[in-house]
């Protein structure tokens, strides 16, 4: 394309190839990429194209439309209109099927990269065969102690647990209330009292009263 010809040949191939019709603005962000044609030099190139009757303009308010001078094309008869339906029925039924396998192909390929590779498959059963290995071993070793908890004697110890925990509470409510009671006409404070007395808490070794 030569300065001289300002992108002219390129839109003129242009607009005949593709035979509709198409703005400035059309034709510029259409060709720009591929030919670096500019916004301006698209402007004079289509209007100067236009004034020698290469191709046509029509006015649609403030927006102007131009497309290929459909003198040059021959005429189509009914027949070859209908060949030409025909053809675009074909070839719509075809990009549907292809696009269908194409979409069906990526739904596999996305499934195959989150599959594991075989590599990763059996570095995770040779895992897993270490860990299940492993735990037999554990089971047999339960399962060969001398030292069982039967049912009856887990019963008794759960019983006197609830017994001992029952009892802590009372003796510590009983506690309190009575220090309560004396610090009621006690001059100083709880704190000072119960390091007179001697008297050592739960809390002193930060130990709390389990639930039953």
């Amino acid at each position: 394309m030569s300065k001289k010809d300002n992108g002219a040949s390129v839109i003129l191939a242009y607009l005949n190839e593709k035979n509709r019709p198409y703005s400035v603005q059309d034709v510029f962000c259409n060709l720009q990429k591929q030919h670096g044609l500019g916004k301006t030099a698209v402007v004079k190139a289509m209007e100067l194209l236009a004034s020698e009757g290469k191709i046509k303009e029509k006015t649609y308010g403030k927006q102007k439309i131009y497309f290929a001078d459909q003198g040059q094309f021959k005429d189509v008869s009914d027949e070859d209109l209908k060949e030409m339906d025909a053809q675009i029925s074909k070839l719509t039924a075809e990009l549907q099927t292809l696009t269908q396998n194409c979409r069906q192909l990526d739904s596999e390929l996305k499934e195959l990269n989150n599959s594991l590779t075989t590599e990763e498959i059996t570095q995770e059963i040779k895992q897993l065969k270490e860990d299940c290995s492993a735990l037999k071993t554990r089971l047999e070793k339960i399962k060969s102690a001398t030292n069982h908890v039967t049912p009856e004697e887990r019963e008794k110890v759960y019983k006197e647990r609830n017994l001992y925990v029952k009892e802590w509470k009372k003796r510590k409510r009983l506690a309190s209330d009575m220090m309560n009671s004396i610090l009621e006409g006690y001059p100083k404070s709880k704190k000072e009292f119960l390091e007179e007395v001697g008297v050592e808490t739960d809390e002193d070794y930060k130990v709390t009263i389990p639930n039953i």
